[in-house]
Parts: structure tokens; C-alpha cells; sequence
């Protein structure tokens, strides 16, 4: 198959689905290998964005995902609804902030290095889809294990959590003695 033409089949399916979807999808729908995927989606890309084109391509873990450019937010919401959303308060910001950095992670870590019952700022993450539960940790209760979400990376506007600001020395240590209770 042309390249052309599975660049206008990726066009078409990322523009339908409207949510991202993983290049082994990608794969399966366009009858092509991974590093070929990979290349027409990366040539797409750069394409979008040396056009200055009023959408892009996004990656978001190991899926993509067609979204506006930010500098014609103005423009979109003149013509769109606004959700209403009640902002994330500072102790559930707190809360994602730690599963971000230290996921997967218990519910139980979460409260001893904040200090504090956790339950209803786990209750708006998952609410928001910006965590999900992983699996369970092998220990006494099989407590579950939480992660962060793609809706989490689309959020902030990252690829992997690997791109999070690095914390410093301090604060990474005081956050591995404390991880010790899920040990």
C-alpha cells in the first residue's frame, strides 16, 4: 500500500475515534508494521506542525491522538460548550502529585506521606479518570495499586510521566523512606 494512502486511513481513523489509540491498533487497521506506523505517523506529524495546520497529532503514552493546535483555543470555544468543571483542590492535587511520581502506589502510602485520610481526593481522581487502579499489592489485604491515566497525561500535556519535572534529592528520599510500609 502507498504511503499516501495509509497517511489519509490514520487521518481518518484518528479523526473519527476522537480518543487515542495505540499504534498496535493503527497497525492492525492499516495492514502495516510498527516502524513503518511509526515513521508515516511521525512524517503526519512534523507535516502538521511545519504547515502550521489547525490540528496536530498527539502522543500519549504509546497512543495518538488528533487535537487542535492551543493557539486557536479561542477560536474552538466560540463554538463549543465549556465543561464545567470544579477545580482539583490542593489536597487531591497533593494526592496526584505522589501517585504521579511514585505509581503504582497504595492508598495507604499516599495518606502517610501526606499524613491524612486520602479517601475523597481518590474519589475525584478516579471520578476525573486522571488515576485508575492497577492491580493489588501482594501483602496482607491485597491493597490496590493506583497509576495515573492517559486522560492524565492529556491533562498535562505530557507523552510519559517520565517527562514530569524531576523532584529534588531531598524530597525523593524522604518519599522512598516512607514508601518502606507497602514493603
Amino acid at each position: 500500500m502507498e504511503i499516501q494512502r495509509i497517511e489519509a486511513i490514520i487521518e481518518a481513523v484518528l479523526f473519527a475515534s476522537g480518543d487515542a489509540i495505540s499504534v498496535e491498533r493503527l497497525c492492525e487497521i492499516a495492514e502495516v508494521d510498527r516502524d513503518t506506523m511509526q515513521s508515516i505517523i511521525f512524517r503526519l506529524s512534523d507535516a502538521y506542525n511545519y504547515q502550521k495546520r489547525g490540528i496536530r497529532i498527539v502522543q500519549i503514552g504509546d497512543k495518538y491522538q488528533m487535537a487542535t493546535r492551543g493557539e486557536f483555543a479561542e477560536y474552538v470555544q466560540k463554538i463549543i460548550e465549556p465543561r464545567k468543571r470544579n477545580p482539583i483542590s490542593k489536597a487531591t492535587l497533593e494526592v496526584l502529585a505522589i501517585i504521579a511520581y511514585k505509581q503504582p502506589v497504595t492508598r495507604s502510602t499516599c495518606e502517610h506521606i501526606r499524613g491524612v485520610n486520602s479517601d475523597n481526593s481518590f474519589s475525584r481522581l478516579l471520578e476525573l479518570g486522571l488515576i485508575e487502579e492497577t492491580g493489588r499489592l501482594d501483602a496482607p489485604g491485597r491493597p490496590a495499586l493506583f497509576a495515573t491515566t492517559d486522560e492524565f497525561l492529556r491533562n498535562f500535556a505530557i507523552t510519559s510521566v517520565k517527562e514530569l519535572p524531576a523532584l529534588d534529592e531531598f524530597i525523593i528520599e524522604e518519599i522512598v523512606n516512607m514508601s518502606d510500609i507497602d514493603k
